[in-house]
């Protein structure tokens, strides 16, 4: 046998392992070791516990920055709550979310939309980009806040950067988009 033939039975054997490995990592991802390992934010726990833990640890706040943790409460339908981090700032009512295990079990989501639907305008209530209908969903989420992976305090909206640099690690990838042009889905071996 060939050096040739070889080298293309290992990349055979090699590719179907990490084909049926996939399934089997996707189904186990869940969004608070994503959020962890994402926004260096050392927190463990169900999510609904994350503000709670975060008070003293972590600079909080309702001004949402690029690399902080958005907090979900827990409601009847997600009674362990949701984290999510933001990956790119669109308007002061605006973001865009990275996160697992939302519109897929297990998957892992780039850059999808999270609006301020509060009356205030204080981020106490969003609606987020869901897979299964490809748009905003129907439900209103409550927010506990945003965690800030520094320890700095919340710095005034003035002191903030009208378009504020994006993370290298925060970019979006190239990948198959909705007609608006902002989301991805990957599976955790594309991340």
């Amino acid at each position: 046998m060939n050096f040739t033939r070889l080298a293309a039975r290992f990349a055979l054997v090699l590719s179907l392992g990490l084909v049926t490995g996939a399934p089997a990592m996707a189904g186990g991802l869940q969004c608070v070791p994503f959020a962890r390992q994402l926004s260096g934010i050392a927190i463990r726990g169900n999510a609904n516990t994350w503000w709670s833990q975060a008070e003293g640890r972590y600079a909080r706040g309702r001004t949402p920055r690029i690399g902080a943790v958005l907090t979900f409460a827990a409601i009847r339908s997600m009674r362990l709550g949701h984290v999510a981090m933001v990956s790119r700032i669109v308007s002061d009512r605006e973001v865009l979310l990275t996160h697992a295990n939302w519109s897929r079990r297990g998957g892992i989501e780039r850059d999808v939309r999270a609006v301020d639907v509060s009356d205030a305008g204080d981020w106490s209530a969003v609606r987020v980009w869901f897979g299964r209908i490809g748009g905003l969903g129907t439900t209103v989420y409550p927010i506990k806040g945003f965690i800030y992976a520094d320890s700095a305090p919340e710095p005034d909206a003035a002191d903030l950067p009208a378009t504020p640099a994006q993370p290298a690690r925060l970019r979006p990838t190239l990948g198959p988009d909705d007609a608006r042009g902002i989301y991805t889905l990957v599976t955790p071996t594309d991340y």
